[in-house]
């Protein structure tokens, strides 16, 4: 089911994560803001949720991949 992942290079997915991810690095990352919302219940705007999955959507893509290559590697 996940074969699409698999097929997805690490290097590129990395790649996204560090500049979608963390664009815009002045002041401060968009994740790392929306992040801070979400945690004190100030995330309502759609425009605020939007860019929360903008840019987490690469970090949830990379952690993915990791977490399948560590368990192909388990079970060689």
């Amino acid at each position: 089911m996940l074969t699409w992942l698999d097929h997805l290079p690490l290097g590129l997915l990395l790649v996204i994560a560090l500049t979608l991810g963390l664009a815009p690095f002045v002041p401060e990352p968009h994740l790392w803001e929306k992040l801070k919302m979400l945690a004190a219940g100030e995330l309502v705007r759609p425009i605020d949720i939007f860019d929360l999955l903008l840019h987490g959507t690469p970090w949830v893509l990379l952690f993915a991949k990791l977490g399948r290559l560590a368990l192909a590697g388990r079970r060689d």
